[in-house]
């Protein structure tokens, strides 16, 4: 807890930790209207999985650009301008009066979402190497944070009974608040370091994170899109309960996400890793019960299990030897996102050919891949 009470105790942290918790209202609220679009649209899930495709497309534009951006420009106004502009196209997905116009919207989301991200992260790593603290766990925290925000959120649908008018008012509270805080790190630069020539013992490291990477964020993702489905779809839950999954999952992962700091330091990366997929296995098992309120609890155990695993990556990423801590951190964070947007696409093909029942025993089935690989890293 010592991260976290940095971060709220001095601005320096408290305004790049408000990003992470930004990035994650303005996609949980987009997440809890996904069938709410889907049904105002007339598409089925394969159509829908396309569409979330093309948000997948937009972080996949910027990701082999990012670094050049970040170290051009400086990764403090990158920062800012990313979430500037992710909160003003957020509006667009919500808004389109077609299937066509929600792909666009979709895309510029996602490359807006991709950038930010990238960015923060590369942030919170300049910053705990120039003054020696670590808070990537507890601002990875504020993320999670956000998506309990945004699930709150979904408690006022049928009050507003207005998709875009509900993401209006979040949009305007989440910059309201940057703009306050943004002058802590808009002149931030990232520190140059000494590069060393390719190697694939040198990216070694970062293609074992890269997988682990994949793996988990795409459980992340789907849980994320598809949630709401589940348990409207599978567990027969009332309308007022459809967000109740993303709620619980984000929660635990916030609570998580606080003490992890502190967990890694006492156990180690290695085996923080491995409590957490053995969690989150377990949490599979009770969504595949079915029955509402386990299910609820399930995407909880899972958000708990995920919550220390990222940032432990990126804080590795972003400190390996030889390389740019943004190049490090976008190629975690690239992994990751291909995992965390291209799971809920090939989740909506493969749920609508099968169940979403049947996705979900698929992320169960990847768990234990991640588990048997900590255990041979652990032989090694």
């Amino acid at each position: 807890m010592k991260s976290l009470q940095l971060i709220l105790s001095n601005p320096r942290y408290f305004a790049p930790a408000w990003v992470f918790a930004s990035l994650n209202i303005l996609f949980g609220t987009w997440a809890i209207y996904i069938p709410t679009v889907k049904e105002t649209l007339s598409i089925d899930k394969s159509q829908l999985g396309i569409a979330i495709f093309f948000l997948s497309l937009g972080v996949f534009t910027v990701f082999p650009i990012a670094a050049k951006i970040i170290n051009k420009f400086g990764v403090g106004k990158v920062t800012w301008y990313g979430i500037l502009f992710n909160g003003i196209v957020a509006l667009l997905p919500l808004l389109a009066p077609n299937y066509y116009t929600l792909i666009i919207a979709l895309y510029l989301f996602g490359a807006t979402q991709g950038l930010t991200d990238i960015a923060m992260n590369t942030l919170v790593t300049e910053i705990e190497k120039e003054d020696t603290k670590s808070f990537m766990s507890a601002a990875h925290g504020f993320f999670s944070l956000g998506g309990v925000l945004a699930g709150l959120g979904s408690f006022f649908i049928i009050t507003l009974g207005n998709p875009a008018l509900h993401m209006g008012i979040v949009m305007i509270f989440v910059l309201a608040v940057n703009f306050f805080l943004y002058k802590n790190y808009f002149h931030m630069v990232a520190a140059p370091v000494a590069k060393e020539p390719f190697s694939l013992k040198l990216f070694k490291p970062l293609v074992v994170l890269g997988i682990v990477s994949f793996i988990v964020m795409g459980g992340e993702g789907a849980i994320v899109d598809w949630s709401g489905l589940y348990l409207q779809e599978i567990s027969r839950a009332p309308e007022a309960l459809w967000g109740a999954g993303f709620l619980a999952f984000s929660a635990l992962m916030t609570i998580g996400r606080f003490l992890g700091d502190n967990v890694s330091q006492r156990i180690g990366s290695l085996k923080i890793v491995s409590l957490g997929i053995f969690i989150a296995i377990l949490g599979y098992f009770a969504v595949l019960s079915s029955y509402t309120y386990v299910v609820i609890i399930g995407f909880g155990l899972v958000g708990l299990g995920f919550s220390v695993i990222i940032p432990e990556l990126f804080r590795i990423g972003g400190n390996v030897k030889g390389i740019e801590s943004s190049q490090g951190v976008a190629f975690i964070a690239g992994a990751g996102y291909a995992g965390f947007l291209s799971a809920p696409p090939v989740l909506g093909f493969l749920a609508e050919s099968s169940s979403l029942l049947t996705a979900f025993k698929v992320l169960l089935g990847c768990a234990f891949l991640v588990l048997g690989a900590t255990f041979l890293l652990k032989k090694r």
